[in-house]
């Protein structure tokens, strides 16, 4: 008997979906609502220099309008100007600029990212929000955004080319000849020896830069010099990604980590000595329960900052998402019922969005044995098929609460954003 693909992949999903019956619903704990509190009133730990805040599913709007007010609440409460997001670190500059100088759209520097789950209203209401709160605060309370993610080409290589242009005309001119086909909608069409020689061309520019750092620096600035810099590790951190297809996952975490430990560094020189970063809960949780086998790079940050690195997981109960579906290219709304220990102990907390602290929660011996014991919590990408919601191990991670965060916040009705083409 000859079976078609989808059958197997059906087949396999009942039989899971067998293997996690009676996984992780729960019930009401008596006086948790005493323990969830207004996003506006999150506190955060002395010494702490990295907070991650997760999103268990991209294609919500309350998840989206988060990064928002999270990072509104570290400014107010923790003194936080430096927001990172899970996004192109080339293209984020672009947003940077927008909300410093007011260079375009707040929408045009949305698109500049080229990622798909930040073309929402959300997304640009945020940016708009960072550019008018920087019009009204003095020149040492302004706020910063950045990307600490590689897997574009077009804004890096942008900024490699601009700054030669000032300090080296004639390597500008042979870079720019040189690295013609390397854009975003070429990348993927690039042959392996098209890649490698690619990256003998990264790491030229690379020399280049070291070898000429007092005189580019005296021509330009030391500040522009070390975006020049980061510019060229981004393009090659995507060259590698390329040439090391089956090891992708592994290094982009730690890419991601090395990169935010960059703005981390960089930032701490110009007086912030605390950063918001915003990433999928998989990125951002300690303790690379992902299935898929990775290093995490929450467990990077973990290892690098100990106690100076905070994160805070969400989760949901109700949630009508968009996700894109690979196979076929469209997006389209979904929708799941979603139920853990940890997510209905809070099932009478009025409101639908709250923070808790799980070392504060702690104090009740019923939420502590929760934190502390393993929970199916929400993992949602950006890719999601129908089948998918038949068994909780297809859009969960297992995971120990209180290890792999320090807090999490819980929705408990999300809705679905709108993808601008």
């Amino acid at each position: 008997m000859v079976f078609s693909k989808k059958s197997v992949l059906f087949v396999t999903a009942i039989i899971l979906s067998f293997l996690l019956v009676g996984c992780g619903d729960g019930e009401a704990i008596k006086g948790a609502s005493q323990y969830a509190t207004a996003i506006e009133d999150i506190d955060i730990p002395d010494g702490v220099k990295v907070i991650g805040f997760g999103e268990a599913t991209h294609g919500n709007i309350e998840f989206q309008m988060l990064k928002k007010d999270v990072f509104q609440a570290l400014i107010d409460n923790e003194n936080v100007r430096v927001f990172v997001l899970e996004g192109d670190f080339g293209g984020a500059q672009q947003i940077n600029q927008f909300i410093l100088n007011g260079a375009g759209t707040a929408e045009e520097a949305v698109r500049a990212l080229d990622y798909g789950i930040y073309r929402t209203e959300q997304m640009i209401e945020f940016v708009q929000w960072m550019h008018d709160y920087n019009k009204t605060t003095d020149e040492k309370d302004k706020v910063y955004f950045y990307g600490n993610d590689m897997q574009r080409y077009d804004y890096s290589k942008q900024g490699v080319l601009h700054y030669y242009e000032v300090v080296n005309n004639d390597m500008a001119k042979q870079y720019v000849t040189q690295l013609a086909h390397v854009t975003n909608e070429t990348m993927r069409e690039l042959t392996n020896s098209e890649l490698k020689e690619l990256n003998e061309i990264i790491d030229s520019i690379m020399i280049d830069l070291q070898l000429n750092k007092a005189s580019y620096i005296k021509q330009s600035s030391n500040d522009d010099f070390t975006f020049a810099l980061q510019y060229a590790q981004i393009m090659k951190q995507r060259t590698q990604l390329f040439l090391n297809d089956s090891d992708y996952m592994d290094l982009r975490d730690e890419y991601l980590a090395n990169n935010l430990q960059w703005i981390v560094e960089y930032e701490a020189g110009r007086g912030h000595d605390k950063v918001l970063m915003s990433a999928h809960n998989g990125h951002i949780e300690k303790t690379s329960a992902s299935m898929a086998g990775y290093k995490s790079m929450g467990q990077y940050l973990n290892e690098l900052y100990g106690e100076a690195y905070f994160a805070i997981g969400t989760d949901f109960g109700s949630n009508t998402f968009q996700a894109q579906n690979a196979g076929s290219g469209k997006r389209k709304n979904y929708t799941l019922e979603h139920h853990n220990e940890l997510v209905d102990a809070f099932s009478e907390v009025k409101d639908n969005i709250f923070y808790v602290d799980f070392e504060k929660a702690s104090d009740s011996a019923a939420l502590s044995d929760i934190f502390t014991k393993e929970q199916r919590m929400g993992n949602i990408g950006d890719d999601f098929r129908p089948w998918y919601k038949l068994s909780k191990m297809l859009y969960t991670i297992k995971m120990t609460p209180a290890e792999a965060y320090d807090g999490i916040i819980i929705v408990k009705e999300a809705t679905a954003t709108t993808v601008m083409e």
